[in-house]
């Protein structure tokens, strides 16, 4: 997925400064132009030079065109290759890929603070021939350090830590040239879904919520925190890819330099109420923007926008946040990776995976923060699902979108408030009746209301996805059994890791253990013998130097 969207961006970075050297000609050429006709024609101003009239209206139309043209050319070679940044090497493969696979890529840096990495990086750059070797260098250091040493220096920072990111996150977004691009992955999933929230605040300065949407609040998070990072030296971020995959959150973002764009920030980021009731949740922006005059003035957002106690099933809310609440993709960039990737589909020995993730991301609702899960609201209600189908269908027929979510095979995205999704599984629920539950239960509650929406469930075309429509995989299996981060090193297995290494795996450690220990248990066994042997015949030794004095 790196390698696809370091691709894209060089591709656009080219564009970009197409665009802005056309632009430059086209206003210098209009500013020599205007220059011109201010002076006069030549035979207005009686100075003929031995050429015709025509003659100069030749070189006076010529000369604007010369003079941008030669300015074109020469601020054309000014865009050198990208350098990037690995700011956390280990052994240089990722490194090793950027400068081998990504074509009109420039130096690639690899740093580490561990000397083992370094050396092992070196060997590898050596080992991979001449072309990494004028790419790639590798040096030991402190990433921060660096970082801070060479501010806008590098186009791309990579950022894969083991962990959290935070500790780079004020480094890395000084680094970065102006419209440059920082990749940055969080491994510390339980922190980011909510399992400590405490230390998730100390980190990255959110509160998580448990919820069906956890990991793509985690990925508003760490959004969040590098756009505060970014902003205590004037500059935002706009993020261009965000993805949960697997085990992890990684999010591709372009960093710019702007004083008055940076006061935008609080009307990206927003509070999250959830009750613990029903699991609804709302959003509560941080700031708002009123015009005045030619001016934009910002203040604080207006709230709350939920009452004390849950409307519909009458819990309390907890409140996280803030997170960033702006769209998490850029539609364009999406397509662009994606037919990238397509075009070079032999590249990509992961094809299938990152075609789906993309092809999913591509159809998703880019301004609907988080989502609803399906089996949740059922789950509330103890009713059974509908299937996704008949529920978006009831969705699109109440006049609102609606989309899936990458994060989530049951996650649905929509615009539609709250009330009009109970409305839609009340009337679900009168077509397929539950048994009766406790008054105080938050289903009975949501229930005894009468929906204001009747809901209509027939089926609408625009219910199943362009992607299910052509059968396009969107969520694959995983590789291999088992699959997902294993026991932390320095952990003793035991039988409780199971699940996560598997029954063989855990079955031959502790064998391997049982084995060890009674090899060990008869050393001990021969050391004793052999110790006794040696007592005795000191013993006897002793006795018979007695008896001979």
């Amino acid at each position: 997925m790196s390698i696809a969207v370091l691709r894209a961006f060089i591709s656009k970075r080219k564009q970009e400064h197409e665009a802005m050297l056309s632009k430059r000609a086209r206003s210098s050429g209009k500013k020599d132009v205007t220059e011109v006709s201010k002076e006069g024609t030549p035979a207005e101003n009686g100075n003929h030079n031995g050429k015709t009239n025509g003659e100069d209206e030749v070189a006076s139309q010529d000369g604007p065109k010369e003079a941008a043209k030669t300015t074109y050319e020469s601020a054309r070679r000014e865009l050198k290759p990208p350098r990037v940044l690995e700011a956390l090497s280990a052994s240089g493969l990722r490194a090793l890929r950027y400068a081998r696979e990504v074509e009109g890529i420039g130096q690639v840096v690899a740093l580490d603070n561990d000397p083992a990495s370094v050396e092992a990086c070196q060997r590898n750059i050596k080992f991979n021939g001449l072309m990494s070797t004028s790419k790639v260098e590798s040096h030991l250091t402190d990433a921060r350090v660096h970082m801070l040493n060479n501010p806008k220096e590098f186009d791309v920072v990579d950022l894969d830590p083991y962990g959290a990111p935070s500790i780079f996150l004020d480094s890395a977004v000084q680094s970065v040239a102006d419209g440059g691009l920082l990749m940055c992955t969080a491994t510390d999933m339980a922190v980011l879904c909510g399992a400590n929230g405490e230390v998730c605040y100390s980190k990255y300065g959110s509160y998580p919520l448990k919820g069906k949407y956890c990991h793509e609040m985690a990925l508003r998070i760490l959004l969040a925190s590098i756009e505060s990072h970014a902003n205590r030296y004037k500059r935002y971020i706009v993020p261009v890819l965000s993805v949960q995959i697997d085990f992890y959150v990684r999010v591709f973002v372009r960093v710019y330099t702007s004083a008055s764009a940076m006061k935008n920030t609080p009307l990206k980021l927003s509070y999250v109420y959830q009750c613990i009731g029903c699991d609804s949740f709302h959003l509560q922006s941080v700031g708002r923007s009123l015009p005045k005059h030619n001016s934009v003035r910002y203040q604080a957002g207006v709230g709350p926008v939920v009452p004390q106690d849950c409307t519909h099933c009458g819990k309390k809310y907890n409140m996280g946040g803030p997170i960033w609440s702006a769209p998490i993709h850029d539609q364009e960039w999406v397509t662009s990776i994606l037919n990238g990737v397509k075009s070079m589909k032999d590249k990509y020995p992961a094809y299938d995976k990152i075609c789906s993730m993309l092809t999913t991301i591509s159809e998703e609702l880019p301004d609907v923060p988080l989502f609803l899960s399906l089996h949740s609201l059922a789950a509330t209600l103890k009713c059974t699902s509908p299937s996704a189908a008949m529920f978006r269908s009831a969705v699109i027929n109440a006049k609102y979108r609606v989309s899936g979510s990458h994060v989530n095979p049951l996650g649905i995205k929509t615009d539609a408030p709250m009330e009009i999704i109970w409305d839609i599984m009340r009337c679900w629920v009168k077509n397929h009746p539950v048994k009766a539950q406790s008054p105080e239960h938050p289903g009975s509650v949501i229930l005894s209301k009468e929906p204001s929406l009747q809901a209509d469930f027939s089926r609408h075309v625009g219910s199943l996805s362009k992607a299910q429509v052509k059968k396009v995989a969107r969520f694959l299996p995983n590789p291999e059994k088992h699959w997902g981060p294993k026991v932390r090193a320095g952990r003793q297995i035991t039988s409780k890791h199971v699940s996560l290494i598997g029954h063989e795996a855990v079955n031959g450690h502790l064998n391997g253990h049982k084995e060890a220990g009674a090899e060990e248990e008869e050393e001990e066994k021969q050391e004793d013998i052999i110790e006794d042997e040696q007592d005795m015949k000191r013993q006897k030794i002793t006795e018979d130097i007695a008896s001979t004095s």
